[in-house]
């Protein structure tokens, strides 16, 4: 890709017939291959007390993030391979996906959702069994508009809702992981359950950290990861056990179980 890029340039360059300073022409070449090498560099592997973990960081600002449940004939996508399909007639790829919230049978989001700004299910204030009922639970929102422009977060789900934010997506899952910097109450580093899991955190309003283990970790090893290693105060749990990712990049594209909502990062197809 770079190559081509240098060829590109240079080609531009006798065409116009320009003439500009070498080192110019250099730092030139070294700002697009910074682009490229950040953007492969957006998903990374971290290990952190004695578990591998893949690492996804969005600035909001920059990047098309969104969230997927149905196509527009109303059929749930159930993975990533339908949702590439459709933005490619678009002109426009996946360049990052994950599930993004607990589901039902029929792969419908079990509580709050809401995508380009229309609630399509309302909140779950209810009590109940699983993790999802695991209060408190919380909301991960992105496109709440304000005077820092486009941001993002994890918010305790009554908290939210009297927050009067409306937001461009929004999913409900739980437990909270992490919440104003303090793991989850009912998270104890007692405990032994141990399973794939992902989640997204986010700091600053602006950056969003998704993150899912490669080997099996409990709860409380999971929340630390997110508190201690990637800085996030406010994380949320997605979900375990089914937690697929897409990232052609590091050569992963899970699609082993059906899926309810999704988050991706969305980009214009490279011509």
């Amino acid at each position: 890709m770079f190559s081509f890029l240098k060829l590109k340039i240079g080609f531009q360059l006798v065409k116009t017939r320009l003439v500009v300073p070498l080192g110019v022409m250099l730092a030139l070449l070294l700002l697009l291959a910074h682009g490229q090498t950040s953007r492969e560099e957006a998903c990374r592997r971290i290990g952190h007390e004695d578990h591998r973990f893949i690492v996804c960081t969005f600035d909001t600002r920059q990047a098309d993030l969104r969230l997927f449940w149905q196509d527009p004939e109303g059929k749930p996508y159930g993975g990533f391979s339908p949702i590439l399909t459709e933005l490619r007639a678009k002109g426009e790829t996946l360049a990052f996906g994950m599930n993004a919230g607990m589901f039902d049978s029929g792969l419908a989001p079990v509580g709050l959702y809401i995508e380009h700004g229309h609630m399509v299910r309302a909140a779950n204030m209810r009590n109940g069994p699983g993790n999802f009922h695991l209060k408190p639970n919380g909301v991960f929102y992105i496109g709440a508009k304000g005077a820092e422009g486009k941001s993002a977060g994890v918010m305790e789900t009554s908290r939210f809702l009297k927050s009067g934010l409306a937001p461009d997506y929004a999913t409900q899952s739980g437990p909270l992981l992490v919440m104003d910097g303090t793991v989850h109450p009912k998270i104890k580093a007692s405990g032994t359950s141990e399973k794939i899991r992902n989640g997204v955190g986010v700091r600053e309003r602006h950056i969003v950290v998704f993150a899912i283990s490669e080997d099996p970790v409990t709860f409380f090893a999971f929340a630390s990861f997110f508190r201690d290693q990637l800085g996030c105060p406010d994380a949320l749990y997605l979900d375990g056990s089914v937690s697929n990712l897409f990232v052609p990049a590091l050569e992963r594209t899970d699609d082993w179980s059906k899926l309810g909502p999704i988050v991706g990062v969305v980009e214009k197809s490279k011509q």
